[in-house]
């Protein structure tokens, strides 16, 4: 598991990956967010 952390904290393309997977859930709560206001609004 050290071999792990070390290269996702370290190496390059470890921190792109990290970077992707919280841009990923960031865009998930923003969008179920969304979704819920839209339906919870009454047609205009």
């Amino acid at each position: 598991m050290d071999v792990v952390m070390n290269l996702l904290f370290t190496h390059p393309i470890g921190i792109l990956s990290l970077f992707t997977i919280l841009f990923m859930i960031g865009m998930a709560i923003y969008l179920v967010s969304w979704f819920k206001r839209k339906m919870d609004k009454p047609e205009e």
